[in-house]
């Protein structure tokens, strides 16, 4: 059965913070809020704990996640990141966006595109995450919480915990989150494509 955290948003707790860590690397799946939506993640670096994050979505081994990162520097650590890319990433970071880059040899070969050596991340506008992440280390492998057969992703912590508690780990209450995933941008060349239209304003992107 998960555990159910409540994480203050304005000054998380240092004691959960690190319990969650603890938990993501002991192979755990945890739910936790986004500025977008709420959002399953694990550690980078288990494939057996990506599997059951995929599982626990109804998704096949097939499907892209995202790296959810502390900031720029930790991002370019994983992407490949020119001066173009560079100047989008600083403008939109932190922030509701998903950027589509090239992976460096930081990132599992796994977990990039089969066919383009590609990854998604992100650096969120939230401070529990941000708390997390600053306690872990290093990125979070993650994906949005939008169950098979839904909608819309989850996004009351009641209603988390009542579905979820024997498939994940940890569920974090930061309070009702949104239901309107990231802007997914692709960053792959020097001219943005919006892959898909979210939370984040897509108008720069566009000139």
């Amino acid at each position: 059965m998960a555990q159910f955290f409540h994480i203050h948003t304005d000054n998380p707790q240092l004691r959960l913070v690190q319990q969650t860590v603890d938990i993501l690397k002991r192979g755990g799946v945890i739910v936790y809020p986004t500025d977008s939506c709420y959002a399953l993640g694990c550690h980078i670096g288990d494939k057996e704990a990506a599997m059951r994050l995929l599982s626990v979505r109804g998704l096949d081994s097939g499907h892209d996640l995202t790296l959810i990162c502390r900031d720029l520097s930790e991002l370019g650590r994983y992407a490949q990141v020119g001066n173009t890319q560079f100047r989008h990433l600083k403008t939109h970071t932190p922030g509701p966006y998903t950027f589509i880059l090239r992976g460096t040899r930081e990132v599992p070969k796994r977990l990039l595109h089969k066919k383009h050596d590609t990854i998604g991340l992100r650096v969120p506008d939230h401070p529990v995450v941000q708390a997390i992440l600053a306690e872990l280390g290093e990125p979070i492998l993650s994906s949005t919480l939008l169950l098979y057969g839904d909608d819309v992703p989850l996004t009351e912590p009641w209603e988390i915990r009542e579905r979820l508690e024997h498939q994940v780990d940890l569920v974090i209450d930061g309070g009702a989150c949104g239901l309107t995933p990231t802007t997914v941008v692709d960053l792959t060349t020097d001219t943005p494509v919006v892959l898909r239209y979210g939370k984040g304003d897509a108008s720069s992107f566009e000139d």
